[in-house]
């Protein structure tokens, strides 16, 4: 298949007319605008899903460092939450940047309490920047409360390392991680292997049953800011517009293997992929 093709079946045109599918992102403000939040609603609009969000954190940011990060109050994450699962039919949400336990409790109980289908729980832990946005304390109340919520969790490799306390460095120890997330009650699991060494960038899906090796050629680029949100914010479209899980997760690593070779190269550090890929 083409790859003209390809992008055409992951992104169709809306028919005229058509009630689009909702899907809601639960993460943190990017001022810079690759990654969080707003990376999460120009990954929405590209497949031509209707975006609505919950703020939980704002960060003072751009492609150099994040200054600043301040943490929203947990009831109003959970109001926000509230009145968008009481007006609009979500199809599918994520979650990024969550910030604090008391955030993470807060919205666990939330999706719990109005039922979010189809959630994808990106575990935010780390700026590509190297600055941290959630303390190692929270880590317990994400596997516990959150994981086995999840339709899927989309640990990369530092992240899965920080999850299961143990090195992830190779394909091996990626399948073994992936396990481990499982049995914390993820129903699916998708670790990312791009920070891996190699001509390739793998990452590696387990469905609670077997493993999918997903693959692309590796892209020398600096500009991979917001890559995991864009990631994860791909396949969440995808779930909503009804694809299968197995599906979604293939599309959306297509698309950001071309998001990342496209990218626009803005911003003087780690510039944000290409969002029109």
């Amino acid at each position: 298949m083409s790859d003209s093709t390809e992008q055409q079946r992951s992104r169709p045109p809306k028919p005229a007319g058509a009630t689009p599918r909702i899907a809601l992102t639960i993460a943190g403000s990017d001022s810079g605008g690759g990654a969080g939040i707003q990376a999460d609603l120009k990954t929405f609009h590209h497949f031509g899903v209707y975006g609505t969000s919950a703020l939980t954190l704002i960060t003072a940011q751009n492609t150099v460092a994040v200054r600043e990060v301040h943490l929203l109050p947990p009831e109003l994450v959970a109001k926000q939450i509230e009145v968008v699962a009481g007006d609009f039919e979500l199809r599918a949400a994520k979650t990024g940047a969550l910030g604090s336990q008391e955030l993470i409790e807060a919205v666990a109980a939330s999706v719990e309490e109005h039922a979010v289908p189809n959630l994808v729980v990106d575990p935010v832990m780390i700026s590509k920047h190297g600055d941290p946005l959630l303390p190692r304390g929270a880590v317990d109340a994400l596997q516990r409360r959150l994981f086995p919520r999840a339709a899927l969790v989309t640990p990369n490799l530092h992240e899965a390392a920080e999850l299961l306390g143990r090195p992830v460095e190779s394909e091996g120890q990626m399948r073994d991680a992936a396990l481990s997330v499982h049995d914390l009650g993820a129903a699916a699991v998708l670790v990312k292997g791009g920070q891996l060494p190699g001509e390739e960038a793998v990452d590696l899906f387990y469905d609670g049953a077997a493993f999918t090796r997903l693959s692309a050629p590796r892209i020398d680029t600096s500009h991979t800011h917001g890559t995991g949100c864009t990631y994860s914010a791909a396949i969440t479209a995808l779930l909503a517009r009804g694809e299968t899980l197995a599906d979604a997760v293939r599309h959306a690593k297509d698309f950001i293997s071309r998001a990342i070779a496209s990218a626009p190269g803005l911003g003087h550090g780690h510039g944000p992929v290409d969002h029109w890929a």
